[in-house]
């Protein structure tokens, strides 16, 4: 059989071979792309699907070149020594754009955040208003937007506020040296009751005489606001804030202020002629 009647026949079955395993993956990528809009058809996996699609069928691709030239009878090793050297200039190029599609890639493999959620990197915090492949751009709440290099995000400590449960409420509260023993017991009843009867706090809390300050005695109350939303957080502290000082005015409780007892000792001497 004539070489080129070979050449034919390789070059055919590695075309049908082509388009079989894109075939494969195309269906493969819808399937996944469903299966993750079901899920969450916000997360920012659905934008880069495409782009990881497309790599992978040019490695294929790639693979699939290679082979037929090695069929036809040129050095495979040449051909990938001269694409060796070109990677490493291109590399060496693209070393941060490189660093920073891994560090989307872990950002997207952890689910470290997403889009809408409140975070903390490295000093910077907002909301994350996008995801690409190069960075993370979060509009912080004087409004200005801040974009983050992935390759940064993903070996920096990120806090997700958004993904937090419920929010520590951690108050104290100063009363007059005066206060007598009837009104601390109240004092610390009347914390425990507005808390009780307030729908967005946890009833596990801790409400105790904490220490005697230089010009208080202080109450603290500990527990936990049930929404991690710092907006509720600062709402349901108000609201127990406002009920406390009421009840306290009501009950003749008197809130402490920063003073100073100064005692001067009389020394009467008596002065004979």
């Amino acid at each position: 059989m004539p070489k080129w009647e070979v050449g034919l026949i390789a070059l055919v079955i590695n075309i049908i071979f082509v388009i079989i395993v894109f075939k494969i993956i195309d269906v493969a990528d819808k399937k996944l792309i469903k299966k993750l809009q079901e899920k969450d058809d916000d997360t920012p996996l659905l934008r880069f699907l495409p782009i990881i699609v497309k790599v992978i069928k040019a490695i294929i691709l790639f693979i699939a070149l290679t082979g037929l030239l090695q069929s036809q009878g040129y050095s495979i090793s040449s051909i990938l020594a001269g694409f060796g050297i070109g990677g490493i200039a291109v590399g060496m190029a693209a070393k941060d754009a490189l660093a920073n599609i891994f560090g989307t890639i872990n950002i997207l493999s952890d689910r470290i955040y997403k889009i809408g959620d409140y975070v903390k990197i490295n000093g910077i915090e907002g909301y994350v208003e996008d995801i690409n492949m190069c960075s993370t751009k979060i509009r912080d709440l004087d409004h200005f937007l801040t974009s983050i290099p992935n390759n940064v995000v993903a070996n920096a400590t990120v806090v997700n506020v958004s993904n937090a449960r419920k929010r520590f409420l951690n108050i104290t509260f100063g009363l007059t040296y005066s206060t007598d023993n009837e009104h601390l017991a109240l004092a610390q009843e009347i914390l425990k009751t507005i808390a009780i009867n307030h729908r967005e706090i946890h009833n596990e809390f801790t409400v105790c005489l904490h220490d005697l300050g230089d010009s208080s005695i202080n109450v603290r109350f500990r527990g936990y606001v049930k929404s991690g939303s710092y907006d509720t957080f600062l709402r349901v502290r108000g609201e127990f804030l406002s009920e406390v000082v009421k009840e306290y005015r009501k009950a003749g409780i008197d809130f402490a202020f920063p003073s100073r007892s100064i005692y001067i000792e009389s020394d009467n001497t008596k002065l004979e002629n």
